[in-house]
C-alpha cells in the first residue's frame, strides 16, 4: 500500500491510496470468510461452503471484490493515516478512483485536518502562581493557633476587639417576605471575628462592652436577612501561654520551641510547594491558550471535546448514583448553562492543544524514535499489554500520528515549565528552582522585583 497527501482548501487534505493486488486478495479472502459464516447454502454448514459457491450465491467474483473493497477501505485509510502522519479531525469522504474491477485499487480520502497555528510570545510568558515561600507572618499565625488550644480566658472590662470570646444571648427575627428560621440561643460563646453568626454582625459588635446590647441586621448562611438582638453578658480575653521549650515538649510532638517552629516551617513549605506546583501547570497552560485566537479552533474539535466531557460527566454521575437532572438541580444550572460551561472548557482545551503543538514546532521538539519508543513502552505497561500490540493497534486505527503528537506536546509542556517566568501576586519573580524541590534558604527565592 502506498499513500500520498495533497493539501486542499479550507484546511482539508486529499489522501490518494494505492492498494496492490496481493493486499486486496487478503481482504477478499477475509470478506469471503465472513460471508461464508453468514450465508446458508444447502448441504454445507455455515462457514464451510467453498469459495466458488459463495461467489455464485452473491452474484459472482465481481460482487465479492466490490464488497471486499468497500469493507477494507476504512482499514487501508487508517494505515495511510499512520504512514503519512496526517492528523484528521473529521470522518473522511472516500471515493474509488480506479481498480474496482481489476488491478491496483486507487481511492481518495478527503478529510479535514487539525490546523497548524503559529504562536508568538510563548517564551516571554509571565505566569502568576502562589508563592512557595513561607513567610514569618504565616509561621507566627500557625504558632498562635497552636498556642490558642491552651489559652486561658480572662474576663475583661473593656471594649470588644477581634479575637475576644464573648458570652451572648442571641434572638433573631426573620424579615417579612423571606423564608427562614429564627435563631434563639442563650449563653452562647462566640469568638469575635470568626464570621460564623451572619454577615455584618462581627463588625458591629466591635467596641461594645459587657452589659450592652446590639440590634443589627445580617445575612444568615441560608441567604435570608434577619434582625439580630444581641445581649453581651461577658467579654473574655485570650491569654496565650509563653512559647517555651517546656510548653512545646508538654503540648506538642516537638521537644523545643525552636523544633516546633522548624516543624511548622517544613509543613507549610511542603504545603505551599504542592500548591505552587499544581498552579504552575494549570496557569501556564491557561496563559498559553490566550496566545491562540478562539476563532482558530475548529468547530469539529470543540464539539468533539464537548461530547467527550459530557459523556465523562454522565458516567461519573452514574457511578455515584446521581442523575443529570438532580446534578443540575444541586448546582443550580439549566441544561443550556451546563452545555455553555462545557463548551467554554472545551474551547480552552482545544486552544491549549493547538498552542502546545505550535510550541513543539517552533522549538523543534519533534520526538525522536527513542522517545516515542520509551513512551510506547510506558503506555503499554500501564495498559498491561505488549508494546507490539499497542503499536499495531495504533497503526490499524490511524492513531499513530495522535500518539506522536502527544509525545511532542509533553515535550512542549516541559519546555514551557522550564522557560516561562513565574511571579507571585505582588509581581515579584520566583526562582523556578524552588518549584522543583523544597528549599531552606528563603532569601534566595526571589529574583529582582519588577520596576
Amino acid at each position: 500500500m502506498r499513500a500520498t497527501v495533497k493539501p486542499s482548501e479550507n484546511n482539508y487534505v486529499t489522501l490518494t491510496v494505492e492498494v496492490d493486488e496481493s493486499e486486496l486478495s487478503a481482504a477478499i479472502d477475509k470478506t469471503a470468510a465472513t460471508m461464508a459464516s453468514q450465508i446458508n447454502i444447502k448441504g454445507f454448514r455455515k462457514g464451510k461452503a467453498p469459495r466458488k459457491l459463495i461467489e455464485t450465491h452473491i452474484g459472482g467474483p465481481a460482487v465479492l471484490r466490490s464488497e471486499a473493497i468497500r469493507e477494507s477501505m476504512p482499514d487501508f485509510y487508517a494505515l495511510a493515516i499512520s504512514d503519512t502522519l496526517v492528523d484528521p479531525i473529521s470522518q473522511p469522504t472516500l471515493s474509488i478512483i480506479s481498480g474496482e474491477d481489476a488491478g491496483v485499487v486507487v481511492f481518495e480520502a478527503e478529510v479535514e485536518v487539525r490546523p497548524e497555528v503559529e504562536i508568538n510570545g510563548h517564551g516571554d510568558l509571565r505566569v502568576t502562581i502562589p508563592s512557595p515561600i513561607v513567610s514569618d507572618d504565616e509561621v507566627d499565625k500557625q504558632i498562635q493557633r497552636i498556642l490558642e488550644t491552651d489559652a486561658e480566658l480572662n474576663d475583661v472590662d473593656r471594649p470588644i476587639v477581634t479575637g475576644d470570646v464573648v458570652v451572648i444571648d442571641v434572638n433573631t427575627e426573620v424579615i417579612a417576605g423571606q423564608e427562614g428560621k429564627p435563631l434563639n440561643v442563650e449563653d452562647f460563646s462566640y469568638t469575635v471575628g470568626a464570621g460564623n453568626l451572619a454577615d455584618g454582625v462581627d463588625e458591629t459588635i466591635l467596641g461594645l462592652k459587657a452589659g450592652e446590647t446590639l440590634d443589627a441586621m445580617g445575612r444568615m448562611p441560608d441567604g435570608t436577612f434577619q434582625t439580630f438582638h444581641i445581649a453581651i453578658k461577658q467579654v473574655k480575653e485570650r491569654i496565650l501561654p509563653d512559647l517555651t521549650d517546656e510548653w512545646a515538649e508538654e503540648n506538642t510532638e516537638y521537644e523545643t520551641a525552636d523544633a516546633l517552629r522548624d516543624g511548622i516551617v517544613n509543613q507549610l513549605r511542603r504545603m505551599k510547594l504542592v500548591e505552587a506546583q499544581i498552579a504552575r501547570r494549570d496557569n501556564v497552560l491557561l496563559a498559553l491558550s490566550e496566545l491562540v485566537d478562539a476563532e482558530v479552533a475548529p468547530f469539529q474539535l470543540v464539539d468533539q471535546e464537548v461530547q467527550s466531557r459530557l459523556q465523562d460527566l454522565v458516567q461519573r454521575l452514574e457511578q455515584q448514583g446521581i442523575g443529570v437532572e438532580y446534578f443540575l438541580e444541586m448546582t443550580g444550572q439549566t441544561p443550556d448553562q451546563l452545555l455553555e460551561q462545557l463548551r467554554e472548557d472545551a474551547l480552552r482545551a482545544v486552544r491549549v492543544d493547538l498552542a502546545l503543538r505550535a510550541v513543539a514546532a517552533a522549538e523543534d521538539l519533534a520526538p525522536s524514535e527513542d522517545e516515542i519508543a520509551e513512551e510506547l513502552e510506558a503506555t503499554a505497561t500501564a495498559l498491561k499489554i505488549t508494546t507490539e500490540v499497542l503499536k499495531e493497534n495504533l497503526d490499524h486505527n490511524g492513531r499513530t500520528p495522535a500518539f506522536t503528537a502527544e509525545v511532542a506536546k509533553m515535550k512542549a509542556s516541559k519546555w514551557l515549565l522550564e522557560h516561562v517566568t513565574y511571579v507571585d501576586d505582588a509581581g515579584s519573580v520566583i526562582d523556578s528552582a524552588l518549584l522543583e524541590t523544597d528549599q531552606s534558604d528563603d532569601d534566595s527565592a526571589y529574583g529582582e522585583d519588577d520596576e
